[in-house]
C-alpha cells in the first residue's frame, strides 16, 4: 500500500511546521540582533551558517531512517529537537542584551540543535515520501509539500509579525513558544499512523556511501548540476539575513513590519511556484530550463530594484519590490526542483538517492555560505559607506550571481525538460 493524496497532504503539514520555526530563526531573530541589539550582521549570519552546516549530515540521517525501520520516530524526534532549539535561540537573543558571552553560548547550542532537528526530521520525512509514494505521484507530492512549507513560512511570518509589536522580550518568548509548541503538536498529529499503513520498505543496502558518491561525482552532468545548485542557491540565500535589517535601518520598519515583509516575500514565492505549476503543467508552456532562466533573470531585476529603492529611503515602495523578488524566486525554485527530479534518474541506476543527497548537500552548504557572505559583505560595506549604499551593493552582487546561474542553467539543461511531458509520463491517466 502506498500513500494516498490525503496522507501526502498530512505529511506536507510537517514541512509546514518546519518552515514555521525556521522563518523565525532566520528572519525575526536575525533582525533583532542587528537592529535592536546593534550587533554585526555577520554574527547572526555565522549562527545561521552553523545550522546549515550541520545539515551536511542529512545523508546520514536518511541512512539511519533507512536502516532503522521506523522513520516516524526520527521525524517526531527531530521536530522536538528543532522546537527546543528554536525556543532556546529566542532566549539566547534576550540573554545577549545583558550578558553577551552567555547569550552567544546559548545561541550556538540552540542553532546547532536547530540544524540537527531540521536534518533529522526533514530528511526522514522526505525519505518516507520517496519510499512510500507511488512513482506516478512523486513529482506532485514533492510540489505539494514544498508549497505547504512556503505557506507555513509566509503565514507564520505574517501572523507573528502582528503580535511582535510593540516588541518586548516577554512577547518574543510568547510568540516563539506558541509557534514551536504548535509545530511539534501538529507534527505528532500529522504523522500518526501513516507509516504503519503503508507497505514496509526493505532496508537499504550496506554498500559504502563514499563509493557511490565517487561514482556520481564522476558523471559530468551530475557534477555540473551540483555546481549550478551551489551557485544559484548561494544567490538565493544571500539576501536572507540582510533584507529585514535593510528594511529596519534604511526604511525605518519596526520588528513587526519587517517580519511581515518576510511573510510577503514568501507569499510571492508561493505565488511564483503556483504560476509555474499551472502554466507548465496545465497549460504546457515552456520547459523547466526556460522557467529556471526566467526566474533567475527576474530575481536579478527585482534585486536591482530593491537596491535602487534604498536611495529613496522611507516611503519607497519596498513591499511590492520584495513580493516581486519572492515571485521570481518561486519560479526559479520550483523549476529547479523539477529539474533535480528529472536529472536524478540519469546516469548509473540505483544512484538516484545519492544524486539527490549530493544536490541537497550542495544546497545546504550554499544556504549557509550565501547567508554568511551576504551578512559579511554588508558589514564590510557599512564601514566605508552609508547603509543604503552598503546593502545595495550586496543586492547588486547577488543579482550578478543570478545572471551567472541563468547562463549555467542554459549549459547544464541542454534541450530543456518539459514539465508537461514529465508529468504525463509520471502520472498516466490522471
Amino acid at each position: 500500500m502506498t500513500l494516498s493524496w490525503l496522507q501526502i497532504m498530512r505529511l506536507g503539514l510537517v514541512q509546514m511546521a518546519l518552515g514555521a520555526i525556521v522563518v523565525l530563526i532566520t528572519s525575526t531573530l536575525n533582525r533583532l540582533m542587528v537592529v535592536e541589539l546593534a550587533l554585526p550582521a555577520v554574527l547572526p549570519g555565522a549562527l545561521v551558517a552553523l545550522h546549515y552546516g550541520i545539515q551536511i549530515t542529512r545523508p546520514q540521517w536518511g541512512y539511519k531512517s533507512d536502516t532503522g525501520g521506523r522513520r516516524t520516530r526520527w521525524i517526531i524526534g527531530g521536530m522536538a529537537i528543532l522546537a527546543l532549539g528554536g525556543l532556546s535561540a529566542a532566549y539566547g537573543v534576550i540573554v545577549m542584551e545583558t550578558q553577551a558571552a552567555l547569550g552567544l553560548i546559548v545561541s550556538i547550542l540552540a542553532y546547532a540543535a536547530i540544524g540537527l532537528g531540521v536534518g533529522a526530521s526533514g530528511t526522514s520525512l522526505l525519505a518516507l515520501l520517496a519510499t512510500s509514494t507511488a512513482p506516478r505521484r512523486r513529482p506532485a507530492a514533492a510540489t505539494i509539500t514544498w508549497l505547504m512549507m512556503i505557506f507555513g513560512i509566509a503565514m507564520t511570518a505574517g501572523v507573528s509579525g502582528q503580535f511582535l509589536d510593540p516588541y518586548t522580550p516577554l512577547r518574543l518568548m510568547e510568540v516563539v513558544g506558541v509557534v514551536t509548541l504548535g509545530a511539534f503538536v501538529l507534527t505528532c498529529i500529522a504523522v500518526r499512523g501513516i507509516e504503519a499503513r503503508v507497505t514496509a520498505q526493505p532496508e537499504a543496502e550496506s554498500a559504502p556511501f563514499l563509493e557511490g558518491l565517487r561514482e556520481v561525482w564522476a558523471e559530468p552532468k551530475a557534477r555540473m548540476f551540483t555546481l549550478f545548485v551551489f551557485l544559484s542557491m548561494t544567490a538565493y540565500f544571500m539576501q536572507e539575513l540582510i533584507l529585514e535589517p535593510y528594511a529596519g535601518l534604511v526604511f525605518g520598519f519596526t520588528p513587526g513590519q519587517s517580519t511581515t515583509l518576510s511573510g510577503a516575500q514568501n507569499g510571492g514565492v508561493f505565488l511564483g511556484m503556483v504560476v509555474v505549476g499551472v502554466a507548465g503543467t496545465a497549460l504546457r508552456l515552456l520547459t523547466l530550463r526556460a522557467w529556471v532562466v526566467i526566474g533567475c533573470i527576474g530575481s536579478a531585476a527585482a534585486l536591482l530594484g530593491i537596491s535602487a529603492l534604498g536611495q529613496i529611503g522611507p516611503g519607497a515602495p519596498l513591499l511590492p519590490a520584495v513580493i516581486g523578488l519572492g515571485f521570481f524566486n518561486g519560479m526559479f525554485a520550483v523549476a529547479a526542483i523539477g529539474s533535480m527530479m528529472a536529472l536524478a534518474g540519469e546516469g548509473r541506476n540505483a544512484r538516484e538517492g545519492t544524486r539527490m543527497g549530493l544536490w541537497g548537500a550542495a544546497q545546504a552548504i550554499a544556504a549557509g555560505f550565501g547567508g554568511l557572505v551576504g551578512a559579511g559583505l554588508a558589514d564590510l560595506a557599512r564601514l566605508v559607506t552609508d547603509d543604503a549604499s552598503a546593502f545595495g551593493a550586496v543586492f547588486t552582487f547577488e543579482a550578478l550571481l543570478y545572471l551567472a546561474a541563468a547562463l549555467m542553467a542554459l549549459r547544464v539543461m541542454e534541450g530543456g525538460i518539459s514539465i508537461s511531458a514529465q508529468n504525463r509520463a509520471a502520472v498516466p491517466g490522471e
